[in-house]
């Protein structure tokens, strides 16, 4: 038997997304207009930064996750790493 209780833990957030009054279709859109739609129902979202950093942990690639797109997603993980690198030094 499969233990989900750490797997549903982490998701227990998704329960209080704005996102769950839309079909999913309406946060992987194919268009810039799709990507400010999504944007704007984030924007008002309680959970927000928790769906951002789910997003980047779990390296998504597509869709509007915490009001951000794939690029954008992908250059807050490139300035991480930056900041990664440099607190290293």
């Amino acid at each position: 038997m499969h233990d989900h209780t750490s797997e549903d833990a982490a998701t227990i957030w998704m329960a209080d997304g704005n996102c769950r009054n839309y079909p999913p279709a309406a946060f992987f859109p194919s268009d810039g207009v799709g990507v400010d739609r999504a944007r704007k129902i984030c924007a008002t979202c309680a959970v927000t930064a928790t769906c951002l950093e789910y997003a980047l942990h779990n390296r998504i690639e597509h869709g509007v996750w915490g009001g951000c797109s794939e690029r954008e997603r992908r250059r807050i993980l490139k300035r991480r790493r930056g900041l990664s690198v440099v607190s290293a030094d």
